[in-house]
């Protein structure tokens, strides 16, 4: 496995295996890996072949983070990363630092960023204003980098992935976009790198982010149902842990992300719960 940390080198790697035929899968991260990221990893081996090649990135992406959020103590472990991606079989680690990723112009800024405008405007949009703008920068700027025929993304980021896939469309990117199912604890929580910051009552509270996604889809089976009415039920369970704070509970489109006043199956869910300072987020459809 190797370690790459240039912009330059990686390019340069990448364009000698397009000439060589070599597909390259691609599953960007910002670290800290779990299961959940290593279940990308052997996605995208699965579609690049044994003869392919698998990138993962490890950044933590600055301009992502608002000004209050945790950039500063995201957990990091680069070491035991090394061994997770050794382990599961990446051919490359693209490692850059701030420098390479937002290099400085003559006016000592970094100016040029890429927005999209109509799915990024609710849910975490609207909760974490600044957050899809350097998503899709950082994204797009790894597509370049990386020069990738496929890239794995989880399903656990569902505005995430929609966002970054009408991206691709709309600059034409060449590569496809593979959505890959949220990777679960065994209670049924969704994986995530910010679960290490939950207390032991926060940790055993967070899964009633699982159960009031399950509870939808229970209550949507057999009849639609009012959106107002659902969220009403689903506030209630979630108020009644103590470390629980919801930020949003969303029914909308899975295509077109825009809300709903009926929910029925096919609905797409999304939510958001702080736990203390950590907030974590999930979704299904219903």
């Amino acid at each position: 496995m190797r370690i790459v940390k240039t912009v330059a080198a990686m390019q340069r790697l990448a364009r000698r295996w397009q000439t060589q035929g070599v597909r390259v899968g691609f599953v960007p991260t910002l670290g800290y890996l779990h299961a959940g990221h290593m279940s990308l990893v052997a996605r995208a081996r699965r579609i690049v072949g044994p003869r392919g090649r698998v990138v993962v990135s490890i950044y933590v992406n600055p301009t992502q983070f608002g000004p209050h959020e945790d950039l500063s103590r995201y957990p990091r472990d680069f070491a035991r990363d090394k061994k997770s991606c050794r382990a599961a079989g990446v051919d490359v680690i693209f490692a850059p630092g701030d420098g390479e990723m937002y290099p400085q112009n003559g006016d000592g800024a970094y100016s040029t960023y890429v927005v999209e405008e109509t799915l990024s405007r609710g849910m975490e949009g609207a909760s974490r204003p600044t957050h899809f703008r350097g998503v899709t920068t950082i994204v797009a700027k790894l597509f370049n980098v990386v020069l990738p025929e496929v890239a794995v993304f989880g399903a656990k980021d569902f505005q995430q992935a929609a966002v970054v896939q009408r991206m691709v469309r709309d600059l034409n990117f060449p590569l496809k976009i593979i959505v890959a199912p949220t990777h679960r604890e065994p209670d049924g929580l969704a994986m995530s790198s910010r679960n290490k910051y939950l207390s032991p009552v926060q940790r055993e509270q967070a899964v009633v982010l699982s159960q009031a996604l399950q509870l939808a889809s229970k209550i949507v089976k057999h009849k639609p149902v009012s959106a107002a009415t659902l969220k009403k039920q689903l506030e209630r369970l979630i108020a009644a842990q103590s470390e629980a704070r919801l930020d949003y509970l969303e029914f909308f489109d899975p295509q077109t992300l825009q809300p709903v006043k009926t929910v029925g199956q096919g609905t797409q869910m999304a939510l958001a719960v702080f736990f203390g300072k950590t907030r974590l987020i999930d979704n299904n459809k219903l």
